[in-house]
């Protein structure tokens, strides 16, 4: 089961991916500017948010898994746009049904393979005792001691909720990390997405480089590259504006959305 939220009632159908730990409501302000122009859904990925698990989370099954949902809700084409893991599902997706998709979107990701970035983080998140901690503040003190940045700490906590007065991760840690190694590697990309595509990179982040080129162009052979200046990795969040509208933009071009 894949969770999705919806913004906007006319348009184009627009479905946006976030990265690994996020989920939809990352996306929240985003999608409510988009939904103006399209009728955005912010879907959860597999082990994330509200969706179901998926214990073998490979690119090609939670690709398999978004494509069920569009059939799902009779979404015969769509815009896609995905960021860092989700950027690799979206690449999964445009590969293995690009006549689903009317134009595509990565944000910051390549179809490389990555080293490893965040056995911290697995490390931290599941060293909290959840049947322990009181609140918010307790789980975040024994994070720290694994994750010193306090933005990426606060990132992570939007996954802490309580549910019948019970402290509980809206993600499925023990899947992901199992999947860790996989994750971590480009899709299985078969066939190239001959449509437009998009690449966005942050001009701080390492996730986009110039030694990528060829291997976005093997793939995506129409595609473009676009720097959004004084970014890192979470570009949409740090610089929304320029970010929302070089999407508005770049749809626009491809069949008058």
């Amino acid at each position: 089961m894949i969770h999705a939220k919806q913004y906007g009632q006319t348009g184009n159908h627009l479905i946006i991916l976030h990265g690994l730990f996020g989920n939809s409501d990352n996306w929240h302000s985003i999608a409510q500017k988009l939904g103006e122009h399209f009728q955005v859904h912010c879907l959860d990925l597999p082990n994330h948010g509200e969706s179901s698990a998926l214990k073998e989370a490979s690119y090609f099954n939670m690709a398999k898994a978004i494509i069920s949902w569009m059939d799902q809700n009779a979404i015969t084409q769509s815009y896609l746009l995905g960021h860092s893991m989700g950027g690799k599902v979206a690449m999964q997706i445009a590969s293995n049904s690009p006549e689903r998709i009317i134009g595509l979107i990565v944000a910051d990701i390549s179809p490389v393979n990555y080293k490893p970035s965040h056995l911290e983080i697995f490390t931290g998140l599941k060293s909290i005792n959840l049947k322990t901690i009181t609140s918010r503040s307790d789980a975040d003190t024994q994070l720290a001691k694994y994750v010193t940045d306090i933005n990426i700490r606060r990132f992570l906590m939007k996954n802490l909720t309580k549910k019948a007065g019970q402290f509980i991760w809206r993600v499925e840690l023990d899947p992901l990390y199992d999947n860790y190694q996989t994750i971590l590697e480009k899709p299985a990309l078969v066939h190239p997405y001959t449509k437009p595509t998009l690449f966005i990179k942050g001009e701080l982040s390492d996730y986009i480089e110039a030694e990528h080129r060829d291997a976005i162009l093997q793939y995506f052979p129409d595609a473009n590259v676009k720097v959004i200046q004084g970014t890192g990795h979470w570009l949409h969040a740090e610089k929304p504006i320029p970010f929302t509208s070089l999407i508005k933009r770049f749809c626009a071009t491809v069949f008058g959305a």
